[in-house]
């Protein structure tokens, strides 16, 4: 079982390779392990195919025979144009045993890979892994809520504000911080601003990291007007549901949107950037609605923190969704 858990994890790591390239499908990661060590690997490849199992399966050929396959969602149960379903393809490669760490909340599936793959004689099992779910968030968000998960992102001083009183806002935190915000700009399949930021700092959004320029995520404008060229407009917080394709959103400012989406609670992770100054400026937030302190208590729990440079990076994930089932 300890085993099966770090395998899964290690599934799970290299399903990040295939964000976001893969989508419209859900990133997922696959690896073949015989007699303790890897016979083959695979993740979904860009646009969605071929899937990480079938990548994987082909990868190993006859050495698959008798390997464990660890796989961080269902494999698939239903054929498409481009290939059969993945559960088929698993009972024909001769594997002992199939770990999966998430089932699949997408009906054409759930339930059904894994039967098909037990009415094959192949011992297989679902170890509910965390790592496997965090790696899934935004397909499983899409399917449970029918909307993107919702990154926002905060970079503030201590006395939690974005901006000088000027509106002189660049740059808040150093440049190990502003390095990884665009590691996070790179796994999002969309990138949302307010409308003020937009006309105010005219803002590229674009990911400046060498070797990763191409993964400038799609772009997004809170208006209720139009949108210049080479951006779409959003016209509620409400409307993201309908982003066709897009799992991972990243809202990035200004003040008015990151307001915006907190009052209609489509938040689900925080990303605060806190830099070591005091700017006795504008705020990171307005007033939101929250009718009394017992409303605000235990809605955030911390995730992880870690230093960048002088500065430091809090993640909190939001409790009503991090709690709820991510599967059926």
């Amino acid at each position: 079982m300890k085993d099966d858990a770090r395998w899964l994890a290690a599934a799970a790591a290299l399903a990040a390779r295939a964000r976001p390239d893969s989508r419209p499908n859900p990133g997922v990661g696959a690896i073949l392990v015989k007699a303790g060590k890897v016979v083959a690997r695979g993740w979904t490849q860009p646009g969605g195919r071929p899937h990480a199992e079938a990548v994987a399966l082909a990868a190993a050929g006859e050495a698959a025979r008798g390997a464990t396959l660890y796989v961080t969602l269902e494999p698939c149960a239903h054929k498409s144009a481009s290939g059969p379903a993945c559960a088929d393809l698993v009972c024909a490669s001769g594997v002992a045993r199939v770990v999966i760490g998430c089932m699949d909340p997408d009906p054409r599936t759930s339930g059904e890979g894994l039967s098909r793959i037990l009415a094959a004689g192949i011992e297989a099992i679902h170890l509910r892994s965390a790592a496997c779910e965090r790696s899934l968030s935004g397909y499983l968000v899409s399917r449970r809520l029918g909307r993107p998960e919702v990154t926002l992102k905060l970079a503030l001083s201590l006395d939690g504000c974005i901006a000088l009183a000027s509106g002189e806002s660049q740059w808040i935190t150093g440049p190990e911080a502003r390095a990884h915000t665009h590691a996070m700009r790179a796994i999002s399949d969309g990138i949302l601003v307010g409308g003020g930021t937009l006309r105010a700092d005219a803002p590229r959004l674009d990911v400046r990291l060498p070797g990763l320029e191409r993964r400038s995520p799609q772009r997004f404008v809170l208006t209720r007007g139009d949108a210049p060229q080479g951006w779409q407009a959003v016209a509620s917080p409400a409307a993201i549901a309908g982003l066709d394709g897009i799992q991972y959103l990243f809202v990035e400012g200004g003040a008015g949107a990151a307001t915006a989406f907190l009052r209609a609670g489509l938040v689900d992770r925080l990303l605060i950037y806190r830099a070591p100054i005091l700017l006795g400026g504008r705020p990171a937030l307005s007033d939101f609605g929250l009718p009394g302190l017992s409303q605000a208590h235990g809605h955030w729990h911390l995730a992880e923190r870690r230093q960048l440079g002088i500065d430091t990076l809090e993640v909190y994930e939001a409790a009503n969704v991090s709690e709820q089932p991510l599967e059926r």
